[in-house]
């Protein structure tokens, strides 16, 4: 038997330590959860992504009382974007959560894995890595790679 130890690295960020970019992405993301339509769980989610030519696109959760029939703020936002840019590289996402009070959540949020999944595709079709920023009040979480939030993913290589 062999175990592996995967370890992956995040900077917490403060928001006055974030760059101009990070601070506006961050702003973004937050704005769109004004935006979220979310009726049942009350848990507002905007994302943000920052385009290879400084395009920014923004989303947010859709929820349906079917729950499979909605869809995170990560897909909406990453889908959308490449909808209508399919050739610019996703540079850097960025999310955002609050309550249905408005009051933004503390710690920064976690993409679930059927986003983390989309992430990590979007990041091979760009061939480099895509910035994650994770906001929460008490600090924001930058990850260098979508793939470290999915060190063991599914990709085009098993097909």
């Amino acid at each position: 038997m062999e175990e592996i130890d995967i370890k992956i690295k995040v900077t917490k960020k403060s928001d006055n330590e974030l760059t101009e970019d990070e601070k506006t992405l961050v702003e973004k993301a937050k704005n769109a959860t004004f935006r979220s339509y979310a009726p049942y769980s009350h848990f507002c989610v905007g994302a943000a992504v920052l385009l290879e030519d400084g395009t920014i696109v923004t989303g947010n959760n859709q929820e349906n009382s079917a729950y499979p029939s909605g869809l995170c703020a990560e897909r909406t936002t990453i889908f959308y974007a490449n909808s209508q840019y399919p050739n610019l590289k996703v540079k850097c996402l960025c999310i955002a959560a609050r309550d249905s009070s408005g009051k933004f959540t503390s710690r920064p949020i976690s993409p679930c894995g059927a986003c983390r999944q989309v992430m990590s595709e979007t990041e091979d079709r760009g061939k480099e890595p895509m910035k994650v920023i994770l906001y929460g009040t008490e600090g924001n979480y930058i990850i260098n790679s979508a793939k470290d939030l999915l060190p063991v993913s599914f990709d085009a290589s098993f097909l």
